[in-house]
């Protein structure tokens, strides 16, 4: 049976996508600790981030950093947070998000955002990491 990601990624469950290249996607979490909160969840499943190659690990990483720039300059903050937290969906995701202290890391289960909040920060993470060089990577609205 197909993971939750594996289903958004299919397009079968709408996603808020920002991110998409061959190996991960990245889309707004429907919980969000901050805005523009995404995940980043490779086209593969892997259910723990132990079990995955060094190759995808560091194609992930590499992938929040450049989102995690785009979400500090659009929507503010100290630094950028990256969790892997491995519960919930058995399918490796890194959250990442613009953080102005350690007390916005307690707060992984946020209550469910606005859809028009979530569409307008998506909007805004796309339209940077286009002014930010990652034509190539950043995803289609639709």
């Amino acid at each position: 049976m197909p993971t939750l990601f594996e289903r958004i990624i299919a397009r079968e469950i709408p996603g808020r996508f920002v991110w998409s290249d061959p190996v991960c996607v990245g889309f707004l979490t429907i919980t969000p600790i901050t805005p523009g909160h995404i995940l980043i969840v490779p086209r593969t499943p892997v259910d723990h981030w132990l079990d995955a190659p060094d190759d995808l690990m560091n194609h992930l990483v590499a992938s929040a950093r450049t989102v995690g720039r785009a979400q500090l300059a659009e929507f503010g903050g100290e630094r950028s947070g990256l969790v892997v937290q491995g519960y919930g969906v058995p399918h490796l995701h890194l959250h990442v998000f613009a953080s102005s202290g350690p007390e916005d890391f307690e707060r992984l289960d946020a209550a469910e955002a606005d859809g028009d909040d979530l569409d307008a920060a998506a909007d805004r993470l796309r339209r940077r990491l286009l002014a930010d060089g990652a034509s190539g990577a950043v995803a289609d609205q639709a």
